[in-house]
Order: C-alpha cells, then sequence, then structure tokens
C-alpha cells in the first residue's frame, strides 16, 4: 500500500507543479514568414531529422541547417526541393 500512496502523491504533485499551458506551448513550432525571416534565427535553415541535401549541381550549403522535425514540419512549405531541409543556404 505504502507504494500505491506514494505514486499518487507524486502524480498529485506533478499536475500541480505543470502550469495548465505549458505542455501546449512546447508543443507549438515556430512559424516563419519566409526564409529571411527564418535565417535571422537559423542560418542554415531548419532540417527535419535524417534529411540529406540534394543539390542538383553538387557542392554542399555553406551553413549547417538547425535539425528539429517540428520545426521542419511546421516550415516544410519552404522546403522547395523536398529533401527534407527548409530554407538551406
Amino acid at each position: 500500500m505504502k507504494i500505491t500512496s506514494l505514486v499518487s502523491l507524486v502524480l498529485g504533485l506533478a499536475v500541480v507543479l505543470v502550469p495548465a499551458g505549458a505542455a501546449d506551448a512546447a508543443a507549438t513550432a515556430h512559424h516563419f514568414r519566409n526564409c529571411t525571416d527564418m535565417h535571422h534565427t537559423y542560418k542554415g535553415g531548419v532540417a527535419r531529422r535524417g534529411a540529406h541535401d540534394h543539390r542538383s549541381g553538387g557542392g554542399h550549403a555553406r551553413y549547417a541547417p538547425h535539425v528539429s522535425t517540428r520545426l521542419y514540419r511546421a516550415n516544410s512549405s519552404m522546403d522547395r526541393d523536398h529533401d527534407g531541409i527548409a530554407c538551406e543556404q
């Protein structure tokens, strides 16, 4: 019985200590207006996990992208070549 009441106490404290909107705010990724706006924060753009740059002329990007699947999904409309990296440069 002591373990059960300890678990109940811990779960009760967790509910009290976490602010009501904290989980929703953390789950929402920022949507940038355009690539210029994104480059102020992430110079190399944003990539989903496991993405590989597909450049037609070879070469490589000047800056490494920030890897965040959540941010990529929020800004995937800016991935013109559909390689999993939005706004790469």
